[in-house]
């Protein structure tokens, strides 16, 4: 369901939602009401930052995730096997119900050559063609991070490798979560919600309200000093950043609330705010430090 409307921050902030969506999944397949479905994770064209990222997740950790609420059948960085044997239980699931996360752009040139995963049956399986054949037969698509989502930084300027993003050549409906990397709760969060309800409430562009429904500005600890016209000059000052060329204005997500690594920090917390998680990154988003401080 896609809507233009914004819900207010006291109504998807939070870790509350994304806490009390994993709390009722594993409830529900503890309680047999619900079975674990199957995932799976392809890493295209990337630094594997997402699934990186995922695992660092601190509640639910990853082996909960894992264990509780999916069966993560394939991941190139995380399963035993390797080589054919690997592409082939990939290839196995086509029969089969499960659910497709996809991090990284998709290599468009020579016709998907500059990114192969894997071989089968003799010949090499490009990230194109991976794509493409998963992303038909998926329950459900999650473009995780920027680079699934609209190209991120594997698609920046010059783009060697043509890189674009996963809809661009998955033409079907799909979950969007940009960041970069993505947060293991607006990952888990969203899994959650699919498999006890189906597909959140989307944006106009695709994203969760649950996550991305208000800017990182309309949040921050800083807004105080904006509202009161009191920027800071220099990275270092604890005053508001948007002078320096800070993209919290035009980034939606709930960074502010939920913070990274377990509550430990956050990217203005370090005086910065690059817009990571917004459509664009990097090239729209850059210069990402500016000292024109004389700037309305």
């Amino acid at each position: 369901m896609k809507s233009d409307y914004i819900l207010p921050p006291e109504s998807v902030s939070s870790d509350a939602v994304a806490q009390r969506l994993r709390d009722q999944v594993r409830e529900r397949i503890q309680e047999g009401q619900l079975k674990r479905k199957k995932l799976v994770w392809l890493e295209l064209t990337g630094c594997s930052g997402n699934i990186i990222s995922l695992l660092n997740g601190f509640n639910p950790d990853f082996e909960y995730a894992i264990t509780e609420m999916v069966d993560m059948v394939y991941s190139n960085s995380l399963m035993a096997a390797e080589g054919e044997e690997a592409t082939e239980k990939l290839m196995s699931l086509l029969d089969d119900e499960f659910i497709l996360a996809v991090e990284g752009a998709v290599s468009l040139k020579n016709n998907g050559l500059y990114n192969i995963i894997g071989r089968w049956k003799g010949k090499p399986l490009t990230a194109l063609e991976a794509a493409r054949i998963f992303g038909e037969k998926a329950a459900h698509v999650i473009a995780v991070g920027a680079c699934a989502v609209d190209g991120g930084p594997s698609a920046a300027k010059p783009n060697p490798a043509q890189c674009v993003g996963l809809s661009e050549v998955v033409k079907r409906p799909m979950i969007k979560l940009p960041g970069c990397p993505c947060h293991p709760d607006w990952f888990l969060g969203t899994l959650a919600h699919v498999l006890m309800y189906g597909e959140p409430p989307l944006d106009a562009m695709d994203r969760p309200l649950m996550f991305y429904g208000t800017t990182i500005h309309d949040r921050c600890p800083r807004l105080h000093f904006f509202n009161k016209g009191i920027f800071a000059k220099t990275l270092e000052e604890p005053t508001c950043l948007f002078k320096l060329g800070c993209r919290g204005p035009v980034t939606r997500v709930d960074c502010p609330t939920r913070q990274w690594n377990g509550h430990t920090n956050w990217p203005i917390g370090v005086s910065t705010c690059i817009g990571c998680s917004q459509f664009g990154f990097p090239d729209q988003m850059s210069p990402f430090i500016s000292y024109d401080i004389t700037r309305e």
